[in-house]
């Protein structure tokens, strides 16, 4: 008797006893699909777990529909294309406690899932394969996925958020349907696989990690991944969701070097060698300066907005620049700057008219007019901070 006539799926199981949904991303995987429901289908069975299995079906065109229906599985129409909409499709139309999830081309086994589930029944509420741990069959993964894509992407995952996942992006991992979806997951592409380890790190869900294999994909087609552009999706949404490291680590570094030049150039020109840092020098440091102090203020912007709009939760360092980016704060150091550039300002003046509006020193009068331009624009700067914050931080 074959596994076909064997297993199926628990299609008459009361939906409210339904421990498990294994959900499937669908888009013409005939090659592959039966394959994957019937492993699915016998973990259930040997393993004892009240489960069905979830075909989230993009607009399949080769027969996937009826593959999926003639094993038990339920099939879920989802007219909005991509990775990440297919299973949140699958997710919200699934029924049990817990929900697996992996790709149906044959490259992930369905029969190891145990793991997944045992760490769920301990507490977990995110569970991710690790393949790097579990082992890559030969051929499974392009090089260029295995040494550059998938660490470089996962070193900047664990880089910018506080997790020790050492494989963001395994298509096979399992969590608490309830958890995840109280996480508002948004993406469609395939960055829907970071957005879910982002936010769950974010909400502070317990996420746990299990060694799993990953084998050749079975399908004789090439797989629905691009490697540069989806790439550049994955690492996009990471720089998103971490301002500190988008803006404002890259803005203090700009305005520390920016600042150190302004103090050593004010005095007068230095000289490293054979070359001569002058006022011209002195003009870039002062825009390093600027743009510095614009990052480090999107920074502040962009961690109130996300606590605003629940896209994380509230930090101590966010409470803090709450308390201190009040409008009377700002105004106040924003009116000083402004006050000091336009003495400067007609300090340069005053200079200029000495000479009767002729030829001026050139390179005094910017030693005044550069530091004027710069108070100027970083007291406006304060100034709109100010009340851009206070905007986001009203009830």
């Amino acid at each position: 008797m074959t596994v076909t006539t064997l297993v199926r799926a628990h299609t008459d199981a009361d939906p409210h006893a339904i421990e498990l949904s294994i959900v499937m991303p669908c888009l013409n995987e005939a090659e592959t699909l039966g394959v994957c429901i019937e492993k699915a289908n016998r973990f259930l069975v040997q393993s004892g777990v009240v489960g069905e299995v979830v075909i989230a079906d993009n607009g399949s065109t080769d027969g996937s529909q009826k593959i999926a229906t003639d094993l038990g599985a339920r099939v879920v129409a989802v007219p909005v294309r991509g990775y990440g909409a297919a299973l949140q499709a699958g997710i919200v139309a699934s029924r049990g406690t817990f929900v697996a999830m992996a790709d149906s081309d044959d490259s992930y086994d369905f029969l190891g899932l145990m793991p997944f589930v045992a760490k769920l029944r301990g507490g977990d509420d995110l569970v991710m394969g690790n393949r790097f741990q579990g082992g890559i069959a030969k051929g499974a993964m392009p090089p260029l996925h295995r040494y550059l894509g998938n660490p470089v992407l996962s070193f900047v995952g664990r880089l910018f958020y506080p997790s020790q996942i050492g494989d963001f992006h395994c298509g096979l991992r399992a969590f608490r349907r309830d958890a995840i979806l109280a996480l508002g997951l948004k993406t469609t592409g395939m960055e829907f696989a970071s957005e879910m380890v982002v936010k769950a790190t974010l909400a502070h869900l317990r996420v746990a990690e299990v060694p799993t294999t990953l084998s050749p994909d079975g399908r004789s087609r090439p797989p629905h991944l691009r490697s540069w552009r989806d790439g550049w999706r994955h690492l996009k949404f990471l720089l998103t969701f971490a301002p500190k490291w988008l803006f404002f680590y890259p803005g203090l570094a700009l305005a520390a070097l920016g600042t150190v030049l302004l103090a050593a150039l004010l005095p007068g020109s230095v000289h490293v060698g054979s070359v001569t840092l002058g006022v011209h020098t002195l003009l870039f440091a002062a825009a390093g300066v600027i743009i510095g102090a614009q990052l480090m203020s999107f920074a502040v912007v962009a961690r109130l907005f996300g606590v605003r709009e629940g896209l994380w939760p509230t930090s101590p360092r966010i409470e803090f620049a709450r308390r201190l980016f009040t409008i009377d704060r700002t105004c106040i150091a924003g009116a000083v700057m402004l006050v000091a550039g336009i003495v400067l300002a007609v300090a340069a003046v005053r200079g200029w008219a000495g000479t009767g509006f002729g030829d001026m020193d050139v390179e005094g009068t910017m030693r005044l007019a550069i530091p004027s331009v710069l108070l100027c624009a970083l007291g406006v700067q304060a100034l709109v901070t100010g009340f851009f914050t206070a905007l986001l931080t009203s009830d």
